[in-house]
């Protein structure tokens, strides 16, 4: 364990701050349990996209139209407040003679939402991976999330959604494909 750690002792002394008795029966595993909340909620930095995106040719060659995975969870935390922010991604891709396993779309937003985030470069991220790791024609990423940020504090919103997207490739200057996406990632 590193110098720069932190360590249960570091909680207790968060909720002595707050006012609060860490030896008080319902707080004595509370230091421990958001120890290992934390470690969970940030394992994405563990993570290689490389390793997540491990492609298959079999079957794809001739394959050439756009896969979409909608409602994947997003679950991440704002890095200005350490506050939650959630909720869902669409992936779509061609692919140029290569595809991933669906459920790997939904490990590789894991992957960056368990980090310390800000909603537009998680979009950009998960973009980007997906460029450099599957080598597709194009890809587009949604997401849509509501951020305790903004609901819990400051301007205290409930329900308002963030969205931010992300077009690579032939998505970019095609407006037919670009169109067919947002269509196929469009809520019901």
């Amino acid at each position: 364990m590193s110098e720069q750690a932190f360590t249960e002792n570091d909680w207790r002394r968060l909720l002595i701050s707050l006012g609060e008795d860490p030896d008080r029966t319902g707080l004595v595993d509370t230091p421990s349990r958001v120890q290992k909340a934390w470690k969970h909620w940030t394992s994405g930095y563990a993570q290689d996209p490389a390793e997540l995106l491990k492609a298959f040719e079999d079957g794809a060659e001739e394959y050439n139209e756009l896969i979409v995975v909608r409602n994947i969870p997003v679950y991440s935390h704002c890095e200005h407040h350490l506050a939650p922010f959630f909720g869902k991604a669409i992936i779509g891709y061609v692919p140029n003679g290569k595809i991933v396993g669906l459920s790997k779309l939904t490990r590789l937003v894991d992957c960056f939402a368990k980090r310390l985030q800000v909603q537009e470069r998680l979009t950009i991220q998960i973009a980007n991976a997906l460029m450099t790791h599957l080598e597709p024609k194009a890809v587009g990423v949604v997401v849509r999330c509501r951020h305790m940020c903004m609901e819990s504090r400051g301007i205290r919103t409930p329900g308002e959604e963030t969205v931010t997207s992300s077009m690579l490739g032939e998505l970019q200057p095609n407006l037919g494909m670009r169109t067919e996406f947002l269509a196929l990632a469009r809520e019901d």
